[in-house]
């Protein structure tokens, strides 16, 4: 019996290249999605035969309303080992086993420093002055000596603040459960939520999305901020209000942002975002490296012939009771 699988938004149709597939089972047949989905309903349709899905992150959801249309799924592995997009209880309900797969600890908080230098140094103005047959165009800023402000010190930004320390950055820490502890561990100073986003030169944001943190960054902490400062956020976008955001830029109160993600992704071409020239954006692409898809993908064809034997491994939805 064949067991049809698909593999979801490879937008960069890589993931052929990048994991054993041959390893799987003979009557294992692999099709392969590089487009997001245009609608839930396109979704169903087009998922309906699968019984084996592997979700790159959050890029497709999985709520109860498409679950539900999905009735020869058995088997759904998400990259990454957390996935708030993915209704467990009801996967659980539906009979379908949720699976993870580890991810590298690092390209992230790599990212986050390639947009914190392109902001500093006006690298997109500068590299379009080149392409143009121009010279520098603009006045950079150095980070020695500056602050950086750290929302959330947790793996991805302990990360962050070491490399400010290595630049020479004062360095301070403020999250709602944060610990003089933790702060003495990173060597950071830890501040109240107001004096992060007043003393900061540079602000980046690294908590986990939740209903605390949702909208956690609005017009009041913008308007903290000193008008030179800059925000980077490479953790989930509706941690920023976004018509927050777009007025504090049009309107200068920050000096610039860098963004990796956003609250529709991918981002609408026509979104209001992609016309502010003091945005640094990229395209949610902080852990999309070579090695890191090796690694969820690899875990995933794992995942499969595990679960195929009887003894899935790393199960984020175990039947409990």
């Amino acid at each position: 019996m064949t067991v049809r699988i698909a593999i979801l938004d490879d937008y960069l149709q890589v993931s052929r290249d990048l994991a054993p597939w041959h390893t799987l089972p003979s009557d294992f047949n692999l099709k392969v999605f590089s487009e997001p989905f245009a609608s839930e309903a396109e979704a169903a349709e087009k998922l309906q035969p699968f019984e084996i899905l592997v979700a790159m992150r959050e890029r497709t959801r999985f709520p109860e309303s498409l679950l539900t249309q999905l009735p020869n799924l058995r088997l759904l592995v998400t990259t990454g080992m957390r996935n708030l997009s993915i209704d467990m209880d009801c996967a659980r309900q539906q009979g379908v086993t949720v699976c993870g797969t580890r991810m590298l600890g690092y390209p992230t908080a790599e990212l986050t420093w390639a947009l914190i230098l392109g902001l500093v140094r006006n690298l997109p103005a500068e590299y379009q002055a080149m392409q143009s047959g121009g010279w520098h165009v603009g006045l950079g800023l150095g980070l020695k000596d500056k602050t950086l402000g750290v929302f959330g010190l947790g793996k991805l930004g302990s990360q962050v603040a070491k490399i400010g320390l290595a630049f020479g950055m004062h360095v301070i820490a403020w999250s709602e459960n944060l610990t003089e502890e933790r702060c003495v561990e990173v060597s950071v100073e830890r501040v109240g939520r107001a004096e992060l986003f007043r003393e900061s030169d540079v602000l980046s944001i690294h908590v986990v999305l939740s209903e605390r943190t949702r909208g956690a960054v609005g017009q009041q902490e913008l308007s903290w901020m000193k008008p030179s400062a800059l925000l980077v956020n490479t953790s989930r976008g509706p941690i920023i209000q976004e018509p927050a955001l777009l007025d504090a830029l049009e309107n200068q109160r920050i000096a610039g942002v860098g963004i990796d993600v956003y609250d529709q992704e991918p981002l609408p071409a026509d979104h209001p975002l992609r016309s502010v020239p003091n945005a640094l954006l990229t395209g949610h692409c902080g852990y999309v490296t070579r090695e890191n898809f090796q690694q969820a993908y690899g875990d995933a064809v794992e995942g499969m012939l595990a679960w195929h034997s009887g003894n899935p491994v790393r199960v984020l939805n175990p039947i409990t009771g």
